[in-house]
C-alpha cells in the first residue's frame, strides 16, 4: 500500500509492524511524520507459541498452533480496522523460517486474512534488529554488536553508521531450549548444547576479526533480565523501597549482574515462594527466562562481553524505519536523535500505560496545534495573537506532552514538579540547548494545577515572544492532557476546523464499544463542563473560543 505523507497539515499517518514470533506474535502501532520521525502509540502481543513442538527433524507448525496465529492476526486485524492503520507490514521469522510446512501456513492466512507475510532470513532478521536499535540509542557512529534472543532463534549483527557489516543467526532460542533441556531439568546439557553451536557457526572468530566498541541487547528477554537488575532480583532487594535518587535505569547491565539472576533461577530446590517472586518478575516470560538467561550469559562469556546497554526498540521499530525510508524523500536513518532522547527519556521512567496516554495527549495536542496555525494561514488571525507559531514550536509541545507525566515514576503527589526536574537536570536531552530543555521542562511543569502568568517567575528571562508562545502551547498541552484524562466520554480521534462562532474540536464519539456498568453517553455539555478550566484558559491565550462538538461514527 503506497503511503502519502506529504501533506503538511494532519500529515502523520498510522503505520503498523507485525512481528510473526517464535514465541509471541507483536504488533506495534507507529505516529509517522513526513520527516521520518515517528511514536509508538500502542503494542500488542499475543503469546501465540508458534514453535512449541518444533524439535523434530522435519519441523512443523502444529494445527494447534496455526489456529492460535490465525485467531491472534484476527485480533489485529480488528485493531488495524478501528483504528485506521493506513499502512502495514507482516514479517515471520525463525518458527516459520525453519517450519516444513511454512507454505501452506502462508496460504492459510493469505486465504483467511488476506495478509501478505514476509519470511525474513536470519540475516534480515538481524539487520532489522540493528536497525531498531539505531532508533532508540545514541550509537550510530559506533561499531555496534546486537544480540536479539528470540524463541526459535538468536541474531548477532555488527553495524556502523547504518551499514551492517556482519550478519548471522543460529539457532538458539528460548522456546526451544526450555522445550528441550529446561523440562527435563537438563541445565547442564543446554549450557554444553549452547557452547557447541556457537563455536561451530564460526562467529566467535568473524566477530573477533571485526570487532565491537559496545554490545546491544533488544529482545524482550534482555529486557526482561535488565529490568530485573534494577530492580534487584537475587540481589534480595526486591521489597526495598528504592528512592529516586537510588534508582539509576540506565539500561544496561554486566556480567555480574547477569550471573547473579542466573544463579538465582537455577535454583532448582526452591520452594513455592521463589517461584511466585519470578513469576512476578518476569510475568508471561517466566517459563521461559532460565533458558534465556543461560543463553544470554555463555554468550557474554564466549564473546567476553562485560556490560550490554539494552534498546528498547527492535525488530519491529526496524521494520518501521524501513517502511519510511521507502516513502519519505531523503529519509535519514540517524535523523531526529533529539526526538529519539525525548522517547528514550519517557521510556526510561514511564510503565506502558503511561506511555500509551502520553502518546495520546501527543496526539491530541498536534491536531489542536495544526489545527490553529491552519486557521492563521486563513485568516491572518496571528497578527492579532503577535505570535506565529512554527515547527520548533511543535516540536517542544510534542516532547512536553510525552514527558509531562514522567514524574508519576517518583510518586502522584507533586508529580508535575519532578518531571520539571527529572527533564531539566538530568541531561537526558540531546541535542537541545539549555534554553530550550527549560521550555519543555516548564511546559511539563505547568500542564496542570495554576495557570502561568507572563510574569509568572519561572518565564524570567525568556523574551517576551517566547513567553506569548509559551502560554499557548501550555494551553494547548493542557487540553490535550485533560481530554486523555477525561472519564465522561470516549473518542477514536479528533478534527479541528475554523466555524463561525470560533475554533472547533470535534470529537467523534465510538458508538460500537459498550460503556461500563452505570455510565450513560455524555453530552456535548458534560465534555464542555469536564474542559470549562481549560478552554478558559485557551481563550484567554489564543483570544478565539474553543468549542466542543460530539459527532456520532462508528
Amino acid at each position: 500500500m503506497a503511503i502519502d505523507l506529504s501533506n503538511p497539515i494532519n500529515s502523520s499517518k498510522l503505520l503498523a509492524a507485525v512481528d510473526m514470533g517464535t514465541n509471541s506474535f507483536k504488533m506495534l502501532v507507529v505516529r509517522a511524520d513526513p520527516n521520518g520521525k515517528f511514536l509508538s502509540i500502542d503494542r500488542f502481543k499475543e503469546p501465540v507459541v508458534l514453535g512449541r513442538g518444533m524439535l523434530t527433524n522435519s519441523p512443523s507448525i502444529s494445527p494447534e498452533s496455526q489456529i492460535r496465529a490465525i485467531s491472534a492476526l484476527q485480533k489485529f486485524g480488528q485493531i488495524l480496522q478501528r483504528q485506521q492503520v493506513g499502512h502495514t507490514k507482516i514479517v515471520a521469522t525463525s518458527a516459520v523460517r525453519e517450519a516444513a510446512n511454512k507454505g501452506e501456513f502462508l496460504s492459510k492466512i493469505k486465504e483467511e486474512m488476506g495478509y501478505d507475510v514476509e519470511v525474513l532470513s536470519g540475516e534480515e532478521e538481524a539487520r532489522f534488529v540493528y536497525i531498531g536499535v539505531l532508533q532508540f540509542l545514541p550509537v550510530y557512529n559506533k561499531t555496534v554488536l546486537a544480540i536479539d534472543i528470540g524463541g526459535g532463534s538468536t541474531e548477532f549483527v555488527i553495524g556502523k553508521q547504518g551499514k551492517v557489516i556482519f550478519a548471522n543467526s543460529l539457532k538458539l532460542g528460548h522456546v526451544t531450549l526450555t522445550d528441550g533441556f529446561v523440562k527435563n531439568g537438563d541445565i547442564v546439557n543446554m549450557r554444553n548444547h549452547i557452547r557447541s553451536i556457537i563455536h561451530e557457526s564460526g562467529i566467535v572468530e568473524k566477530i573477533q576479526e571485526v570487532g565491537f566498541e559496545i554490545s546491544v541487547g533488544s529482545s524482550g528477554t534482555i529486557r526482561s533480565i535488565e529490568k530485573a537488575v534494577s530492580l534487584g532480583y537475587g540481589r534480595e532487594l526486591a521489597n526495598s523501597v528504592v528512592s529516586f535518587g537510588e534508582f539509576r535505569r540506565d539500561w544496561r547491565f554486566n556480567r555480574e549482574d547477569l550471573g547473579v539472576v542466573v544463579e538465582k533461577l537455577c535454583d532448582l530446590d526452591a520452594g513455592g515462594d521463589e517461584e511466585m517472586r519470578r513469576v512476578g518478575f518476569f510475568k508471561r516470560r517466566s517459563e521461559f527466562i532460565l533458558a534465556g538467561a543461560v543463553l544470554l550469559l555463555e554468550i557474554f562469556e564466549i564473546l567476553k562481553i562485560d556490560e550490554m546497554e539494552v534498546s528498547e526498540y527492535a525488530l519491529g521499530e526496524g521494520v518501521i524505519a524501513e517502511t519510511l525510508a521507502s516513502c519519505c524523500e531523503g529519509y535519514d536513518i540517524n535523523a531526529n536523535a533529539r526526538w529519539r532522547s525525548v522517547t528514550k527519556l519517557a521510556t526510561r521512567f514511564n510503565t506502558g500505560k503511561r506511555m500509551k496516554l502520553a502518546a495520546l495527549s501527543v496526539g491530541i495536542a498536534k491536531e489542536i496545534f495544526e489545527g490553529l496555525r491552519k486557521c492563521d494561514e486563513l485568516t491572518d488571525h496571528q497578527i492579532n495573537r503577535r505570535v506565529s507559531l512554527d515547527e520548533k514550536d511543535l516540536e517542544y509541545l510534542e516532547a512536553a506532552c510525552l514527558l509531562h507525566n514522567i514524574g508519576l515514576f517518583i510518586g502522584k503527589k507533586g508529580y508535575h514538579k519532578h518531571s520539571y526536574h527529572i527533564i531539566k537536570n538530568g541531561e537526558h536531552l540531546h541535542g537541545y540547548s539549555t534554553e530550550e530543555v527549560e521550555l519543555i521542562a516548564l511546559l511539563a511543569r505547568h500542564h496542570r494545577k495554576k495557570f502561568p502568568k507572563c510574569d509568572h517567575a519561572s518565564l524570567h528571562g525568556f523574551p517576551k515572544e517566547v513567553k506569548e508562545k509559551f502560554r499557548i502551547l501550555c494551553a494547548i498541552l493542557r487540553i490535550s492532557v485533560a481530554v486523555q484524562h477525561c472519564q465522561c466520554m470516549t473518542f477514536n480521534g479528533l478534527e479541528t476546523s475554523k466555524s463561525q462562532e470560533g475554533f472547533k474540536l470535534v470529537f467523534n464519539e465510538i458508538t460500537d464499544l459498550p460503556l461500563p456498568p452505570g455510565n450513560v453517553q455524555p453530552t456535548v455539555e458534560d465534555v464542555q463542563a469536564e474542559l470549562k478550566p481549560e478552554l478558559n484558559h485557551f481563550r484567554e491565550v489564543v483570544q478565539m473560543e474553543l468549542l466542543v462538538a460530539v459527532s456520532s461514527s462508528s
